[in-house]
C-alpha cells in the first residue's frame, strides 16, 4: 500500500513508518486518521479501499497547491 500511495503522491507526498504492535496500519494525512486496519476489521485493505485512499491523496494534495498559488505547482 505505501508504494501505491507513494506513486500516487510522487515527491509531493512524505511517507514515514512507525513500527506498531500486532499488525497495527494506520495511515494519517496531514495528521487526520484516514485508514485504521483495526477499525476497519482489522483485514489488510482491499485493492478499492487503497484506490480510495490514492484518490483521497491526490485530492489533498491539489488542495494544497490550489492554496498556495501558482508558484507552487
Amino acid at each position: 500500500m505505501l508504494s501505491e500511495l507513494y506513486s500516487a503522491g510522487g515527491a509531493d507526498v512524505a511517507i514515514k513508518i512507525t513500527p506498531g504492535d500486532a499488525g497495527v496500519l494506520k495511515l494519517y494525512l496531514d495528521g487526520d486518521l484516514v485508514y485504521d486496519k483495526n477499525a476497519e476489521g482489522n483485514q489488510t485493505p482491499s485493492l478499492t479501499r487503497v484506490k480510495e485512499l490514492k484518490a483521497l491523496l491526490r485530492e489533498r494534495i491539489a488542495a494544497k497547491k490550489a492554496a498556495a498559488g501558482p508558484r507552487a505547482h
